[in-house]
């Protein structure tokens, strides 16, 4: 790993005191040749210093201090010890600061795991992490991931066999988000607030553990608890109707309806569906990544129409008095393993469980809102 990432950003690394006139002449030239920065000169120890000084101003006078800082640096820290502190600090696109987070977040697995080929992918990264990793842009990911190779061949850091291997290995990496365990992000925001307001940004990177008194049975009871009573209530009130419409649903592939219900996430156990078949008493609808389900007529006989607090509709005798083919409408799966019909909430509520002994807070839930974003710590 240190390997790729000195042959993709500073291979004079060990060599310069912190700032490598040969590769800011290099750069200056590159501007003054084409006119465009198409050649950085900043080193490892450069870039230390304005992750954790600077901001990321472009001017001359924040480049002059960038400069100062690493002669500064290069003289209190060895340079295992500035190595390390960049490795770990880097930020290297959807969310992962360090080589550790990004081998989590594109790999899934421990930084130890990773193959040359994904190794050259994340050291290819800083360069431009939000709009050249293989999540966001795949083909300039896999360029840039060459390039590393190609880096670490000429340096003489792996052979031509390990090179030509890794240049023909695919793209492997997909987003792995944070397992969540226990749904609480009100209470995971007020651990942040009060440790941000106590540690400043120190509190991100200090490792630190946080026990509260949230007891996972109490918070799962309280999350399960609101959420159906909520939706049980609005549906008390009658069917709103549908969230969106999409026209000529009929001549669209299935690729064409997934990239159209992306726009419609999932919220808590309220899948979005299109409704691409409406029959007498049931509905046919997609839902991305499900596919195809049917809604019977249990699922549907609810949704008399909602006509103001105290009144709804009169009962329903067919599927198509409430939906039509292209209706985007929310889908809850029963506890039968059944599909039926349901909607976003017009209702908020809260849940606070307190022991009546010391205080503690045993579970709390802001609302079905809460229940919808999921929030790590």
């Amino acid at each position: 790993m240190t390997q790729a990432f000195l042959a993709a950003e500073d291979d004079r690394f060990y060599v310069h005191p912190g700032v490598d006139w040969q590769g800011i002449a290099r750069a200056v030239y590159s501007l003054v040749k084409t006119g465009s920065k198409k050649q950085g000169g900043s080193t490892i120890t450069m870039q230390v210093a304005r992750n954790f000084f600077l901001s990321r101003e472009k001017t001359y006078l924040r480049k002059l201090n960038e400069i100062f800082l690493a002669f500064k640096i290069e003289q209190e820290l060895s340079k295992d010890a500035i190595l390390e502190l960049y490795l770990n600090k880097i930020y290297l696109g959807q969310r992962a600061y360090g080589v550790a987070a990004a081998a989590q977040v594109y790999y899934g697995v421990d930084i130890n795991s990773l193959s040359l080929p994904q190794i050259a992918m994340i050291a290819g990264l800083p360069k431009a992490p939000s709009t050249t990793n293989p999540i966001t842009n795949p083909e300039r990911a896999l360029i840039r991931r060459n390039y590393v190779l190609q880096r670490m061949l000429l340096l003489s850091y792996i052979t031509e066999d390990e090179y030509e291997l890794a240049l023909n290995a695919p793209i492997s990496a997909s987003l792995h988000s944070a397992s969540i365990e226990l749904e609480a992000p009100y209470i995971a925001e007020m651990v942040r607030s009060d440790l941000t307001d106590q540690q400043g940004d120190a509190a991100y990177s200090n490792g630190l553990t946080v026990t509260t008194t949230i007891r996972d049975k109490n918070q799962n009871a309280a999350n399960s608890a609101l959420r159906n009573n909520l939706l049980a209530y609005d549906k008390r009130h009658g069917y709103r109707g549908h969230e969106h419409h999409i026209e000529d649903i009929q001549n669209k592939t299935e690729k064409e309806i997934e990239a159209l219900l992306k726009s419609f996430p999932t919220l808590g156990n309220l899948y979005p569906g299109l409704v691409t078949h409406v029959n007498e008493q049931s509905v046919s609808a997609y839902i991305t990544g499900i596919g195809q389900v049917e809604i019977n007529w249990q699922g549907l006989e609810w949704a008399r129409k909602y006509i103001s607090e105290n009144r709804r509709g009169s009962k329903l005798k067919t599927a198509a008095e409430v939906l039509s083919p292209g209706d985007v409408i929310r889908l809850i799966e029963t506890e039968t393993g059944d599909w039926a019909l349901s909607q976003i909430p017009n209702v908020e509520g809260g849940l606070v469980s307190l022991s009546p002994n010391d205080g503690a807070v045993l579970a709390l839930v802001g609302g079905l809102i809460s229940i919808k974003i999921n929030l790590t710590v």
